[in-house]
């Protein structure tokens, strides 16, 4: 009777487990699909507060989400489990997202003016930059508890506002001065006491960016030509002036939206680099930081992302060039390939393996996607003013 009411019970068991596939049940009742997250993201619809969760995979949106404030200029990290999402908004709300059941898990307000964030290696501290307060914050990445702050005090009562943050080896957190022409290296192995080594840097650095293997950290500067460059493994060199005369030149250029450098690229031994003011993408020796050539493109670059492999870099552009895309092969150091996805190409994501690459068409209110091999569109979702597109493969990178 015993082995009948067991093996019963085995019967009913799988039943049940077949009855609920693959539906999981959260706290309070309600029934949540069972998912990974490793083919999930995110895009930013820049006017009304509001992200799309998408699904890389079927090439989808399963979820909107509103209520995450003025996202005009908004950027996303992702925990190590690729679960979570923490979105910085430029009104300065910090607010972390749950891409499983596709709901807003906490939501502070840390300062009046931000311009991004990141996640420190070992995923337990946010980090956000801020033009208003001057400085940087962290919190702690389960709670939003604010832990600490650097106010970027570049002189006496003198702030600047914070670019180019970028998280590195050691829980650290390397970030550029605007105002001060400073690079900084804030340490939080303690997270309530950062201590933190400062750079001179040039003038006006505007943006910033670790290399892949997180050793350089590289600042564009605006107010004076080349890059700002600082070998992390070897800080007490200070920083080493690179790619002098690059940017702007000797003849005053207008710039109708300026170059981010998280677009910057390593393939193929080489640092592609999108052009201040010219329509152009410079190539450089990623060893020794000597341009190595100069690739004429349509418009002035904006982005300029490798795919994953290495093998192309797409690159979009500034008014009034931003309905088009070109293609650079790294092999030739040719372009391959002219696209025209939408009006107002704000940003590019490729899927994590680079099969595919989603472009946020603005002003036609929709995603565009794209095979990478044959460059024909395979599919398109319509989104309110799409701008940042992130995936959770960010969440394995350093300085993402």
């Amino acid at each position: 009777m015993r082995t009948v009411l067991y093996l019963l019970g085995l019967i009913a068991t799988a039943i049940l487990l077949a009855a609920c596939g693959s539906v999981a049940v959260r706290e309070g009742g309600s029934a949540v699909p069972l998912r990974g997250t490793g083919d999930l993201g995110l895009v930013i619809e820049r006017a009304s507060g509001h992200v799309t969760l998408v699904n890389t995979s079927s090439r989808e949106a399963y979820a909107r989400i509103g209520g995450l404030g003025d996202l005009s200029h908004a950027s996303v990290v992702y925990s190590r489990d690729a679960r979570y999402a923490y979105v910085f908004g430029r009104d300065g709300g910090l607010t972390k997202l749950d891409l499983l059941e596709a709901r807003i898990v906490n939501r502070v307000m840390q300062s009046g003016n931000a311009i991004g964030g990141s996640i420190s290696q070992d995923g337990r501290i946010v980090v956000a930059q801020n033009y208003t307060p001057g400085g940087i914050k962290a919190f702690d990445a389960d709670t939003l508890e604010l832990l600490s702050e650097v106010p970027a005090e570049y002189a006496p009562g003198q702030f600047s506002k914070v670019v180019g943050l970028a998280d590195v080896p050691g829980n650290k957190f390397a970030y550029a001065l605007f105002d001060g022409g400073e690079i900084w290296v804030s340490d939080f192995s303690d997270p309530k006491r950062p201590v933190t080594a400062r750079y001179p840097a040039g003038r006006q650095p505007y943006d910033g960016l670790v290399t892949p293997n997180g050793r350089h950290y590289l600042a564009g500067l605006f107010g004076e030509d080349g890059v700002a460059l600082l070998d992390l493994w070897q800080p007490e060199k200070g920083v080493q002036r690179i790619l002098d005369k690059y940017g702007k030149g000797e003849e005053k250029l207008p710039v109708f939206k300026m170059p981010h450098l998280r677009g910057w690229s390593v393939a193929a031994g080489r640092a592609w680099l999108p052009a201040i003011g010219r329509h152009e993408v410079l190539v450089a020796d990623a060893s020794t930081w000597m341009e190595t050539a100069r690739v004429a493109v349509k418009g002035q670059p904006v982005f300029v992302m490798a795919s994953p492999d290495g093998r192309q870099i797409w690159v979009n552009f500034a008014f009034p060039d931003n309905g088009w895309v070109q293609v650079i092969d790294t092999l030739s150091g040719q372009v391959v390939q002219t696209l025209q996805p939408g009006k107002a190409v704000l940003h590019m994501e490729f899927t994590p393996r680079g099969e595919a690459v989603w472009i946020s068409a603005r002003d036609d209110n929709r995603i565009v996607i794209y095979d990478t091999r044959s460059f024909l569109r395979i599919g398109s979702l319509a989104a309110e003013a799409p701008s940042g597109i992130f995936f959770t493969s960010r969440a394995a990178r350093i300085g993402f």
